[in-house]
């Protein structure tokens, strides 16, 4: 058994003095295999998280863990080291996809919205929003899509998230309810720009139906490297709102 395919390193482990055990995401999904070698002077660059390859699994059988060789196409993690929310974002994604996607299925909107996420990862303003557009297709792909197709009247517009149905609400529908929905901006409506404030909701309507729906499913929480982004960005809006008040 074998097959080639673009791959993305989403963690690792040590195995014996020298080995890794990868574990990749691939148009195919979530793929675990033995890198002879991965820790190793030569190839431990190779085997970062973050990085995008071109892999070979190779297996007598199917069932088994495997092996794979690879050669790096793009650096991911040496491009996002020079920033700490870059890195961040990059790690809360990695964690995302390995928690919540299961293994040997195929999840090629995750793999091709991700492979976007980290060829921008360098680019200033662009890793934020991408990263709650991702989640939106993660969630998507596996059956908790979010309905953001409601229309609404010429004099009315998309405004909120319903929390317990993941419905986009207008404006008129909202009413009184308005303070117990989640806002929707509107950059995950189409290709309008982001604001700090408009990332935050973005990650938050996401995070709560990853933290519901996928993760509280298997009575997990949600990973604290996504945790963690959500509540570093929601303290900084917090700071940036008081200095302007």
């Amino acid at each position: 058994m074998e097959w080639q395919e673009p791959g993305i390193v989403l963690e690792t482990a040590l195995h014996g003095e020298g080995d890794l055990v990868a574990t990749l995401l691939t148009p195919r999904g979530l793929w675990r295999g033995l890198a002879k070698g991965g820790a190793s002077r030569r190839q431990v660059a190779t085997w970062q998280r973050g990085n995008i390859l071109s892999v070979r699994w190779v297996a007598r059988v199917a069932e088994q863990l495997g092996a794979f060789t690879a050669e790096l196409v793009r650096p991911v993690a040496a491009l996002a080291m020079p920033s700490p929310e870059a890195l961040e974002i990059l790690n809360a994604a990695c964690a995302l996809a390995v928690g919540a996607l299961p293994e040997r299925e195929a999840a090629p909107e995750s793999f091709a919205g991700l492979v976007r996420l980290f060829a921008g990862i360098d680019i200033p303003g662009f890793p934020l929003p991408e990263l709650a557009r991702w989640e939106v297709t993660l969630l998507r792909e596996l059956g908790f899509g979010l309905d953001f197709t409601t229309s609404a009247g010429s004099n009315d517009r998309l405004a909120y998230v319903s929390p317990r149905t993941g419905r986009a609400v207008t404006l008129s529908e909202a009413g009184d309810w308005a303070p117990k929905l989640l806002p929707l901006p509107d950059f995950l409506l189409g290709d309008a720009p982001s604001t700090l404030a408009d990332c935050v909701a973005a990650l938050r309507i996401t995070g709560h139906f990853l933290e519901r729906d996928v993760f509280g499913g298997r009575h997990r929480p949600l990973p604290p490297a996504r945790a963690g982004l959500y509540e570093r960005l929601s303290r900084s809006l917090e700071e940036k709102q008081n200095h302007a008040g």
